[in-house]
């Protein structure tokens, strides 16, 4: 058996086409190819095409939601009325009303085909997990009867230590609860077999501590709030309007042939490319980046934005993205909480729906060395109902003494935690993608843009009497009408860039939850906000006349203190690092670096004193992390192993074998052959063969006695260059053995069959 066949990439493909040439040995090298190959050209789909003209977007989007209109009709009034004022006002649940809520809830879940319901909930693992139970109970008389009380709707018991905890629960103790989150809606998911009906949950442990992503965040979303109201009632606005956090993440994404994907165990396995070697051909045509969606793949998009309108996720934005065979997709901006949600089934329905399109998605940080990798950029702003987006500068920010008392806040946060912010975007995925030359480098900066740079410039040196205009911009040609030109260019390199009435956090990773992030920038934004209230209210002391001047002071203060994270130059180029450094800003280059941040005791008493993570809960955080960190090290490092001893070195040494053999053959009939590709080839093979040693030695001393943190020491300064090593002779060696005895898909192929 060959080691693709052995990898599950022999057969048929889509289109019925045969598998693959054979070698002379027997062993067959390109079967995934001409399986993609064929499934490509062969392309059907896979279902009737979806109805866009009878039935438009606007009558599916939100209709498997159980949003406000819904519950307007199924509610009495008064329980409606309550309902809301949780959702928009942030006040407290009155727990009375669960049973009207859950009857309405189930009646309508069941109209939809719903036999089930689960608490859905996020783990500390990153990732969405869900219990499921039946509305059907047994009568008695045996019968059954559809159940579904406000008990069961307020809480359920999925096990509390089987998740990570990081020391909060030990294994035998096995309580926590899910707890409804009335401000993110519940959802039908739909199924070939039927539907569940899913609600958003809390997840905590039996003695109250966060074990989810979710609490943390809503914790923190509280703080902003509390914090924003201070600064709002100084300005004279005192309705009350809850301050919310808002977000709008924008997902990159890897699509490859789903016979591509099983025949790489690595791409199976780990989520990216352990081995592969540099195409003749990669991004440096930027060719692909807007370009015209493959019709495979915008069937696949149509299908995905239409499931996700279903279940309400605002979607706005598909395109090619800059690397090959990489895409993009964008939701339009929603409350944090929501938009973390939100974001979580978006990955999901990704790749449920690239399945049945006969691809794989991919949204690992780096699945493909040598090309742009994929981040989650975070666009982040606060606003409320009756203010508006308070990052909205308007068309002269000078005057604006508002928005530039918040938008103070954030400049002053980020440079007072940008350790904190670096931490929260560090796994071993994101190691591979920050600081290389399509991501934001691994400092973090602020990109004010032209406009906002020079208003706080002015500030600096006294006060701000001007804006920088816009204008119009004259193309030359006369059927082209004139344009209207932004005050300032746009920068692709800022890992926390504004961009026109909001900020972007660039350097969150593609396979990441947003949650951390997002728990992280309303924490330190609310944390200056207090900053900045205390101030002003020091200096009026309650009188409104004041305010001009103590605003005037306390932004010369700010942008004087927080100048140093301010930078709208280049932040791939060399100079960046070396001036970083001369202004005092962090350089965390991994994941070891950066975690240790959450140990802090300036970070620690960030949390607690806003309520958002206790010491335990912040501990417990970053000894998970450092453990996945490990894990994923150790995992991919066992599987370059196994991948380089069962498939590259056995396909190497046939290639070597076969060379030899014609030298061998071609002497005996009087030719004399030159053996430079076989002494090429025998060089690769014995310097292959001595890194796998190197690595599975590595492997062996892995000790997990000296704590998570020395663990993590080890993976980054071994076991990783280890890897590479093995990598650097593998990859060489693909360049050389023979195209029919190579057992793994190669870049090009993966990147170019669409």
């Amino acid at each position: 058996m060959s080691t693709q066949t052995r990898s599950g990439a022999k057969g048929t493909s889509q289109g019925g086409a045969a598998g693959a040439a054979t070698s002379a040995g027997g062993y067959v090298g390109s079967s995934a190819r001409m399986a993609a190959i064929s499934a490509v050209t062969n392309y059907k789909p896979l279902s009737e095409p979806l109805n866009f003209i009878d039935t438009p977007t606007s009558e599916i989007f939100g209709c498997n939601v159980f949003n406000k209109a819904v519950m307007k009709n199924r509610l009495p009034k008064p329980v409606f009325k309550a309902l809301v004022k949780t959702i928009e006002s942030g006040e407290k649940l009155d727990p009375a009303i669960a049973d009207v809520v859950a009857s309405a809830m189930k009646d309508w879940a069941i109209e939809k085909g719903a036999t089930h319901y689960a608490h859905v909930f996020f783990p500390l693992t990153g990732l969405t997990a869900e219990k499921h139970d039946s509305f059907l109970s047994p009568d008695g008389d045996g019968g059954a009867l559809a159940e579904f009380t406000g008990k069961q709707l307020i809480q359920g018991e999925p096990d509390g230590s089987s998740f990570p905890t990081g020391g909060i629960r030990a294994t035998f103790e096995a309580r926590g609860y899910t707890i409804w989150d009335v401000t993110s809606p519940a959802y039908i998911l739909e199924n070939p077999n039927g539907t569940t009906l899913c609600i958003p949950t809390a997840f905590v442990s039996w003695t109250g501590e966060a074990l989810d992503k979710k609490t943390p965040l809503l914790r923190s979303m509280q703080a902003l709030n509390k914090q924003a109201q201070r600064v709002l009632k100084l300005f004279g606005e005192t309705d009350g309007a809850f301050v919310a956090s808002t977000a709008g993440p924008e997902q990159e994404y890897f699509l490859v042939d789903r016979h591509f994907f099983f025949a790489r165990p690595d791409l199976l396995t780990a989520g990216r490319t352990l081995f592969g070697a540099k195409p003749p051909k990669g991004q440096e045509f930027e060719d692909h980046y807007f370009g015209a969606i493959p019709e495979r793949v915008l069937a696949f998009m149509l299908e995905t934005e239409r499931e996700l309108f279903k279940l309400g996720v605002p979607v706005k934005t598909r395109h090619n993205e800059v690397a090959p065979a990489q895409y993009e997709i964008a939701p339009v901006f929603e409350s944090a909480n929501l938009a973390n949600d939100h974001q979580q089934l978006i990955m999901i329905t990704l790749r449920r729906v690239a399945e049945k399109y006969g691809m794989a998605c991919l949204t690992h940080e780096k699945p493909f060395a040598n090309i742009n990798g994929s981040g989650k950029h975070v666009n982040w702003s606060l606003g409320s109902a009756s203010q508006g987006n308070l990052l909205d500068p308007g068309d002269t920010p000078h005057d604006n003494a508002q928005f530039l008392v918040f938008c103070a806040a954030v400049l002053r946060a980020v440079k007072k935690y940008q350790g904190l912010l670096r931490a929260v975007v560090a796994t071993a995925g994101n190691d591979h993608r920050l600081g290389a030359n399509e991501a934001p480098p691994a400092i973090i900066s602020i990109f004010l843009g032209d406009q906002l740079a020079d208003v706080f410039e002015q500030i600096k040196k006294g006060g701000a009497s001007s804006s920088k205009k816009g204008g119009t911009m004259e193309v030359g040609v006369d059927v082209l009408p004139p344009m209207p030109k932004d005050a300032g260019d746009r920068n692709r390199t800022s890992p926390f860039a504004f961009t026109g009435n909001r900020f972007e956090f660039r350097a969150v990773g593609a396979n990441q939850s947003i949650a951390g992030p997002l728990v992280a920038m309303n924490t330190i934004v609310a944390e200056s906000l207090d900053y900045c209230a205390t101030q002003l209210e020091k200096a009026t002391g309650g009188d409104a006349s004041k305010l001009n001047a103590a605003v005037q002071k306390l932004l010369t203060e700010i942008s004087t203190e927080a100048a140093p994270i301010i930078f709208n130059g280049d932040g791939y180029s060399d100079a960046w690092h070396q001036e970083a450094a001369k202004r005092g800003l962090l350089n965390l280059k991994n994941s070891v670096d950066a975690l240790p941040v959450l140990e802090q005791k300036e970070i620690k008493e960030l949390f607690e004193k806003y309520g958002v993570l206790n010491e335990r809960e912040l501990t417990s955080r970053f000894e998970i992390y450092l453990e996945q960190y490990c894990k994923t090290v150790y995992s991919e490092a066992n599987l370059t192993l196994e991948m380089a001893k069962t498939m590259i070195f056995p396909a190497s040494i046939r290639y070597q074998n076969e060379l030899a053999s014609t030298c061998a053959n071609l002497k005996l009939v009087g030719y004399e052959f030159d053996t430079d590709t076989l002494d090429k080839v025998t060089e690769l093979v014995k310097s292959l063969q001595d890194s796998i040693g190197v690595l599975n030695m590595a492997l062996g001393k892995v000790s997990h006695g000296g704590g998570a943190h020395k663990a993590a020491e080890y993976c980054a300064s071994d076991l990783l260059p280890a890897m590479s090593m093995v990598r650097k002779y593998a990859d060489e060696l693909e360049s050389w053995v023979a195209d029919d005895l190579w057992p793994l898909p190669t870049y090009q192929e993966m990147l170019f069959i669409k």
